[in-house]
């Protein structure tokens, strides 16, 4: 029953989305040029996101649900990136590395590394994180990279209204995401260390 609702909830969201974009701004080509927020406050960024979607991908094959992030502002300006899931057996898993920010103080790119820190001086163990779209309260975040190889939903809650979600689906199609590809994240309850 409870994967009906998600699957219904998800599908009504979808509709949401598609109808509402369709009346507003004209979709973005994939190839056109990504861009992230104007402006990012890091701190106000901070504390604990819970996964809503993803586009599937291969690091995270693990986790079957509860899927989160914990960013902490470190000394010298970098962020802490915790991330849990639970998997299929229940047992936590948990991934810890850095980010960094590039370019001004309110950059909303950033990149992320999860190799030993020995390894840092390598830009091949960075990858882009880039905020691209993020409610003014900052409750809900859309995190991708230049090329739309990854997308990310995240919320400060492990749930989030239909209308909010489909409202934010419906701005990422505008960014020319292809939201075919987007998994619902299941949740439990909050992972924890």
């Amino acid at each position: 029953m409870k994967t009906f609702s998600i699957a219904l909830w998800a599908c009504l969201a979808w509709s949401a989305a598609s109808a509402q974009s369709s009346v507003s701004a004209p979709v973005v080509l994939p190839s056109s040029p990504l861009t992230p927020i104007a402006s990012l406050d890091v701190p106000r960024y901070m504390g604990t996101w819970f996964e809503i979607a993803k586009y599937p991908n291969k690091f995270q094959k693990k986790c079957a649900s509860d899927t989160q992030a914990d960013y902490r502002l470190q000394a010298g300006g970098t962020v802490q990136v915790i991330n849990r899931c639970r998997k299929e057996n229940a047992e936590t898993d948990k991934a810890i590395g850095e980010a960094r920010q590039t370019g001004m103080a309110t950059s909303a790119k950033l990149q992320v590394r999860f190799a030993p820190a020995w390894l840092s001086w390598l830009p091949s163990v960075w990858g882009d994180y880039w905020v691209i779209d993020l409610d003014s309260d900052y409750q809900l975040v859309a995190v991708s990279e230049p090329k739309r190889a990854y997308l990310w939903i995240l919320s400060r809650k492990p749930t989030v209204s239909a209308e909010a979600y489909a409202a934010l689906l419906g701005r990422l199609k505008v960014q020319g995401f292809d939201l075919s590809r987007l998994e619902l994240t299941a949740h439990s309850k909050p992972v924890h260390p």
